[in-house]
């Protein structure tokens, strides 16, 4: 196990990007940070959170507000571009309006978990929006 001494630093610090914590956290996650790798519970885990993300997105589709935000969406055409839950096959959309339209989507029906708890975000907030980013760039897992 490494541990990583975290800490505030002023914006003009400029860290060089492997000792920012977005960087270490992305090593974490693609086993890049040790050559024992990433823990396959862990690993299992990120597989059920993804899983547990689209289910729930595919369950709200005819919700008002997942219709109202994959309707924004579906206006901000791009390519490459990132793909919007309950959209045609091949429909591309901007990353940051997938991201809006399948956060919807996913929070619809999936907000309860953290709601006014100690927790201040859900793996819901963060993996629409990488995904697009992917989509969008063409990246893999691990990148």
């Amino acid at each position: 196990m490494i541990d990583h001494h975290v800490r505030v630093h002023p914006s003009a610090d400029r860290l060089p990007r492997e000792e920012q914590l977005a960087w270490k956290l992305a090593a974490v996650a693609t086993g890049t940070q040790d050559a024992a790798g990433l823990d396959p519970q862990a690993a299992a885990m990120a597989v059920n959170r993804v899983v547990d993300n689209a289910s729930v997105a595919v369950a709200s589709l005819l919700r008002r507000p997942v219709a109202v935000a994959r309707g924004q969406a579906l206006a901000h055409r791009a390519t490459p571009g990132a793909a919007v839950f309950g959209a045609a096959p091949g429909v591309r959309v901007s990353p940051e309006w997938a991201a809006w339209a399948n956060g919807t989507a996913v929070r619809e029906l999936d907000f309860h978990d953290t709601f006014l708890a100690a927790d201040y975000s859900h793996p819901g907030d963060n993996i629409p929006p990488l995904l697009a980013v992917a989509q969008h760039t063409g990246r893999t897992g691990a990148e």
